[in-house]
Parts: structure tokens; sequence; C-alpha cells
């Protein structure tokens, strides 16, 4: 029986096509690849942006943190090379010249970019990831060394079911059809459809990947796929930083808006478990599940679900309860107010606190700004966030059960040292120390906030407690105060 070739031997000398590397889950595949993976060359879908061209492009790119371990070896970077492409345009927008090196060369490809807003507009939608699916997967159809097509999808590309298994779901309506229809209808008519047409689904996000899944089976035995399908990917365990995340997607938004005093109120079902994976795991299952695909070259499309499900399970009271501990020993600087809330099951319970701890402070303080011939601003935020924790709610007030037999299986194939460098074990969370750093990652990968400052943003966080408990006893006073007269008024009367 032949033995299969390691990880590292497998991708040595390879030429790697990426979209979206300069995502979150992106950078970091990248920056694995080129420090452990010794590969040829990594070609990264680019688009145009203000007139820039891809040198400068290239610098702002290496710049990002995320790329600090490998900075002292320029040799590295020297395997980057960007394309100027869009997903959005015919043939990808490449050159003639580009396409050909990648007709080429190209023999791994990993397709990430996507459109990742829950509320985005079905055209865009569509455009983005069903439309920019069907111009890669054509692309790769035409690559002369392709040995593997790595499509990212995710979890809830059916949100509607409450049991995801690793295997294909049939869809209600056919891509083409949807794609031509996006394309001659008028917005407004779109945007009467788009709630019927995407039902069962919460949003346009989990409906457009359930048909870009569609587009991806009708390419089954031209060439090995893989779809990967992460759940909610949140900071990093420990590469390229422990706690490292770039954006406010997700949980990253609650826990800075949490931390900062902004978010006191959010529907959530403290019972339920959260189904969240690191992104250097997510990461290290794509290499893996690219490794094992490309090696086994299965007729059939093969499925993965990067997920814990069952595996070191955490309800989201846990987790905001560690957060909660965490954000008093790792405060943000310049917060609004002293963090405090909690999340409510009771959407009645959740609006009344909203008016009262989101909206009228806003009010308040933003009339006091007028006064003082200041801009205001508090309204407009408060308003965006809470636009935001309604998109995010039907995630937060339910579960589901992502089977991820073959995820788990990964760390199967290969050995106890191969596996120290590309972990895929959810087990190894440790979610105190986990949420810990996932806190100082936000402070300083996303809000820029410096170690150094920690001093003066915990005195700034007690001189904030004792201000919110002596507001509390004061409202707490006036309530009681305002009772008690008007029951005196009351028993007056009669």
């Amino acid at each position: 029986m032949l033995q299969m070739a390691t990880v590292t031997d497998f991708y040595c000398d390879k030429s790697i096509f990426i979209t979206g590397g300069t995502g979150f889950i992106g950078k970091v595949l990248v920056e694995k690849l080129l420090r452990c993976c010794d590969v040829r060359r990594i070609y990264l879908l680019m688009r145009p942006r203000g007139g820039q061209g891809m040198k400068l492009r290239m610098r702002q790119y290496i710049s990002s943190r995320a790329f600090d371990n490998i900075r002292a070896d320029p040799h590295l970077f020297s395997k980057l090379q960007m394309m100027r492409g869009d997903l959005l345009s015919e043939n990808l927008g490449l050159s003639a010249q580009d396409k050909q090196i990648l007709l080429d060369d190209c023999q791994i490809i990993f397709h990430c970019a996507a459109q990742v807003k829950f509320d985005a507009n079905i055209r865009d939608a569509v455009n983005m990831n069903v439309t920019g699916v069907q111009r890669m997967l054509e692309l790769a159809a035409t690559l002369h060394r392709l040995e593997v097509f790595v499509h990212m999808s995710t979890t809830f590309c059916r949100a509607d079911l409450p049991v995801l298994e690793e295997v294909l779901y049939p869809v209600k309506h056919q891509p083409c059809d949807v794609i031509r229809a996006t394309q001659w209808m008028d917005l407004d008519t779109l945007t009467l459809m788009e709630k019927k047409l995407i039902a069962p689904q919460p949003n346009t996000y989990s409906y457009t990947k359930s048909l870009a899944e569609e587009l991806v089976s009708q390419y089954a035995g031209k060439f090995p796929i893989a779809i990967a399908r992460p759940s909610i990917v949140t900071a990093s365990l420990k590469e390229p930083h422990p706690g490292w995340v770039d954006n406010m997607n997700g949980p990253t938004g609650i826990i800075v808006g949490a931390g900062k005093g902004v978010i006191r109120s959010m529907l959530c079902d403290h019972k339920q478990q959260v189904d969240a994976l690191p992104v250097d795991l997510v990461v290290n299952g794509c290499i893996l599940l690219a490794y094992k695909t490309a090696l086994q070259r299965p007729k059939e499309i093969v499925v993965f679900n990067l997920a814990r499900s069952d595996k070191n399970p955490i309800t989201w009271g846990e987790a905001i309860d560690l957060a909660r501990s965490n954000v008093a020993e790792y405060p943000f600087t310049m917060p609004l107010w002293y963090p405090g809330g909690s999340p409510k099951t009771n959407k009645f319970h959740h609006y009344i606190a909203v008016l009262f701890t989101h909206l009228l402070p806003a009010y308040l303080v933003d009339f006091y700004l007028i006064l003082a011939g200041h801009k205001p601003f508090l309204v407009t935020i408060h308003k965006r966030v809470n636009y935001g924790l309604r998109v995010l709610q039907y995630y937060t007030v339910q579960s589901w059960r992502f089977t991820n037999e073959r995820y788990l299986s990964l760390s199967n194939t290969i050995s106890k040292e191969e596996d120290e460098v590309f972990y895929t074990n959810p087990e190894a969370i440790e979610w105190n120390s986990y949420v810990r750093n996932y806190i100082k990652g936000a402070r300083e990968f996303c809000c820029g906030e410096d170690p150094a400052t920690l001093p003066q943003a915990r005195q700034l966080h007690q001189r904030l407690f004792y201000m919110d408990l002596l507001l509390k006893i004061f409202l707490t006073c006036s309530l009681l105060y305002f009772v008690s007269y008007v029951s005196l008024k009351v028993s007056s009367i009669f």
C-alpha cells in the first residue's frame, strides 16, 4: 500500500490561486501557506481600488499584522503575485497574460471571496456569491494542471435546517434562472420579490450560498472539488497571533460594542450553544481538506463542515459571562459608559431595554452636544447598532447541529508532528484563555489600542464602575420616591 505524501510534501513547489485573499480568512490562509508549506507561488485576485497600482496594493497588503511572523523573511513575500481582476467582471477581469499564467501554472484554487453582508440586496448577493462562483468554475475547467478546487461556503447555507450534514442539499431554484432574473429585472421589483424568493432562508447570504453549492455540484467529476463550510469564524486561537481578528463582523462587533458600553441589550437565548470556530482552525482545515481531496481525487464532491458541533460546547450565556469578566481586566479605551446590560430572551423586554438604555440616553447626549455647539453622533451610532443586532438575532436565539465527522477525521490522515502544525482539534480550546485573548486581540488589532494604554483604561473603567453604581442608586431612589409619591396621592383621594 502506497503511503500518502505529507502535507508539506504535497504543497511544496505548488502554485495556488486564491480569491478573497484580502479578507479575514484569506490573510490567515496566505500567511500559513507561505510560512509552513513551501509553496512556489500564490496568485491573489485583487480588485482595482481608486486608481491604486498593484505595487501599492501589495505594500498595503503585507503591512497587515497577520504577516508579522514572516516579516523577517522578505523572500516569502516574493512568492506573492497579485492579479488585477474582479469576480463581478466577465472572465474575472483578468488580462490575457494573467489568464495564460493560471492556465499553465495553477494547481490549487481556494475560492474564499464572497458577499458576507446578511442584508445585501438580492442582486448584489447573487452577482458576488453565485455569478462570481460560476466564473471561477468556468476558469477552473480550463486549467491544465488543476489538482483541486476548494469552494468556501458556510454551515448556514441551509439555515432553515436544524441539522446540517456533510452532504449537498437540493435547492428550489436553479442558479442559472436566478442569475438571469437578477440581470433583467429592475431592483425595485427584485426587492419586492426578495422575501418570497429566498424563503425559507433568513437572508440573501444564506440563500445565495445554497445556490452556489448547487452550481458547484454541476461540475462534479470534471475536476476534484471540496466544499468547506465553516460555522461562525472567530478570532484566532494561536496563529498568526492569539486573538488575531481584523474586522467587526459577528461576535467581534458584539464584544467591542458591549465592551465600550454601547450595547447593553441583545436578543439572545443564553442557554443555546454557539458553534464558533477560531479562524486558524478553519484555515488548517481548508489546507488539509484540499490536500486530502487532491490526493484521493474523488469523483463526487466532498463536503466538510468546519464546525465544533458537540465538541467542547459553550453556550451564549457562558461566553457572555467570560467576556464580561475579561473585559474588566482588559477594558477598552474611550468607552461610552461602563459595560453592562444583559441578553434577553423576551422580545418585549429587549425592546424596552433598547429604549431606555440605548435610544433615550443617545438622544439626551446628542441634545447636550447640540446645545454645546458640537455635532451629534450617538443616535446615528445606536440606530446602526440596533439594526445590526436585528440582523444577527436570527442566529442568537436558536442553535443548529452541524455534523462534522469528515472535518474531525482530517487529523487522522497526517502524522502527529504535522497535526501540531495544522491543528484542527476544537477540544484544544480553553474557553477562558481564548475569550481573554479574543478581547485583547479586538483591542489591539481591531480598535488599534496599544497594550500600553491598559493602565489608564483600567483606571477609567474603575471610575465608570462607581459612576454607573451611583447612577443606578439615584435612578432606583428616584423610582421609589415616584412610586411612593403616587401611592400617597392615590390614598389621599380614597
